[in-house]
């Protein structure tokens, strides 16, 4: 039994000495000092029985340029303790890896931007040196937006976030696009902060779309809006815009939170409509140009920034129902009259047809009432018919002013469109843009003209048949242009003569005009009528039938005295 009894100072030696001995495990980073230095290599002492040599190109500038001497204290990755030569196999490049695994792994955890360099592209990606680690930079986070050549980033010094490490497997993962937008967010805070409604700032045109252009206020984009641009209508930004254009424009909107900012450059100008009821009042004429035509009407530009409309219903007088492109086109130059303005909406009603000659009202001069006219048949209705006339004009000849004797009805029949016919001008309504136009009125009225204007009821008349009918005869005035009716009943005072069938078309014979009205324009003629009338003015010139001669015999007696006389 030994009589060893060591002191508290020999435990904490033996203590010290069993930790170093631990730090020499195989795997591990340990301390050595540079004992000697052959060539191209440093030999090392670690503390153990043997010696490990590395290459010194892997202690970076200072193996190249010769600085390293022998005393030197390295750190240095042992992989084996002894090799079959007898010597510690050791690394400087995975000590370093070792070392920077462990200072990333601190910055991961505290979510701090870490220093590298992208050296190399593999597939998806690039390749990162992370003093020593190698990450994976992925395509998509190489920055905010896509970039097409990566070469002036290569080999250049930068900050990344470290986005996920796994150390078993050895991959991290790393990220530029973050850090830039971190960056960014902070100088668009600043800058956003820094800007005022209703300054002015000069700005580069980023990016043109249909609704605007994207202006760089030096680290921050601004909208300014088609509208805003000027204060003439503009169909696109890039009539007055060009990408990479330097532009003074007004601060209009900051949203603090959104960091959303409206620009415009109008408002750098004069508005021109301060002061446009002087400068355009009402009724007056202008010559404007056409910027863009609807479906509801026409804009005309009367001067840069101020825009008014034409209507669809103040295009044309006579064109209804047609699209304006039918009657003006773009860029055309018009003459408009200024019909209403609102300086508050900032509306100019204008009207093109105001400044031509109403055609209602040119017609009446032209054609008086009481004139004859001719045009084509341009339509027929259920109630006339529409003729065209002088002046692109329609007039209408009503159905009872077709003909005087026949009913409207049927003569419409008789015409078809595209006919010329001749009419007389009835009457002009200018407001109402309506022109009465008759047919009949060509010719006088049958009930007027010649012998006609002279029959009364109760005439005597001689009438022709034109006409054999079931119910009686159709027959014509003599000496006139009227015709009548004439009923079964009314053809005798016998009942058994009653029968239309005993006359022939051509047939002459006196009857009675027993109704007569111009106003209805009814003529009703009777035989049987008159033989009654003969008959009573018999009675009374030769005596009653009470005196006991016949009937026959004061007819016969009456006959006999008519053919004498």
């Amino acid at each position: 039994m030994s009589d060893y009894n060591p002191s508290m100072e020999d435990f904490s030696a033996l203590l010290e000495e069993s930790f170093v001995q631990n730090d020499l495990y195989e795997g591990a980073v340990v301390k050595g000092t540079v004992v000697a230095i052959e060539k191209d290599l440093a030999v090392i002492d670690v503390g153990l029985k043997v010696e490990g040599r590395v290459p010194l190109k892997e202690f970076g500038a200072k193996g190249r340029d010769g600085e390293m001497k022998v005393g030197d204290e390295v750190e240095v990755y042992l992989e084996r303790v002894e090799n079959a030569l007898g010597e510690a196999v050791l690394s400087r490049e995975k000590a370093r890896r070792e070392e920077s695994w462990v200072r990333l792994e601190v910055a991961f955890e505290a979510n701090e931007k870490v220093n590298g360099q992208i050296f190399n592209q593999v597939k998806g990606g690039f390749t990162v040196d992370l003093d020593g680690a190698v990450a994976f930079l992925p395509r998509s986070q190489v920055d905010i937006r896509p970039v097409r050549d990566v070469t002036p980033l290569m080999h250049t010094p930068q900050p990344f976030q470290i986005l996920k490490m796994d150390k078993r497997r050895g991959n991290i993962v790393v990220s530029r696009r973050v850090v830039l937008e971190e960056t960014r967010a902070e100088q668009r805070s600043e800058l956003v902060q820094s800007l005022e409604e209703g300054h002015t700032v000069e700005g580069v045109v980023k990016n043109i779309t249909d609704y605007g252009a994207f202006v760089d206020l030096g680290g921050i984009d601004g909208l300014l809006h088609v509208t805003d641009i000027a204060w003439r209508r503009i169909n696109h930004p890039s009539e007055v815009l060009t990408i990479g254009q330097t532009v003074k424009v007004q601060i209009i909107r900051v949203n603090q939170d959104t960091h959303r900012i409206s620009l415009g450059m109008k408002q750098l100008e004069t508005d021109p409509w301060d002061g446009i009821e002087a400068k355009y009042p009402i009724e007056a004429k202008f010559t404007g140009r056409v910027t863009n035509i609807t479906d509801y009407g026409a804009f005309v530009e009367l001067e840069p920034g101020i825009e008014g409309l034409i209507h669809v219903s103040e295009m044309s007088w006579t064109k209804k129902n047609v699209h304006p492109g039918k009657i003006v086109s773009t860029s055309q130059e018009v003459e408009v009259m200024i019909l209403e303005v609102d300086p508050v909406k900032r509306r100019i009603s204008l009207g093109l047809k105001q400044t031509l000659q109403n055609p209602w009202d040119a017609f009446a001069e032209q054609f008086p009432i009481g004139t004859e006219v001719e045009g084509e048949v341009k339509n027929k209705t259920e109630f006339g018919l529409f003729i065209g006339l002088d002046g692109d004009v329609d007039g209408m000849v009503h159905l009872s002013d077709l003909d005087w004797n026949r009913p409207g009805e049927q003569v419409i029949e008789e015409f078809k469109k595209g006919d010329m016919v001749k009419a007389v001008v009835l009457d002009v309504d200018v407001d109402k843009e309506r022109i009465s136009l008759g047919i009949k009125q060509l010719s006088g009225d049958p009930m007027e003209s010649g012998a006609a204007g002279e029959l009364r009821k109760n005439s005597v008349v001689t009438c022709e048949v034109i006409e054999i009918k079931d119910g009686g005869l159709d027959v014509k005035i003599a000496d006139s242009d009227l015709t009548a009716f004439i009923r079964r009943a009314d053809l005798s005072r016998d009942r058994e003569e009653q029968r239309p069938e005993r006359y022939s078309v051509g047939d002459k014979f006196d009857a009675r005009i027993t109704q007569f009205d111009k106003k209805t324009r009814r003529v009703t003629v009777s035989i049987k009528a008159l033989e009654i009338a003969e008959e009573k003015e018999a009675v009374a010139q030769y005596g009653s039938s009470d005196s006991g001669a016949s009937l026959g015999d004061i007819l016969g007696a009456a006959l006999k005295q008519q053919s004498e006389d």
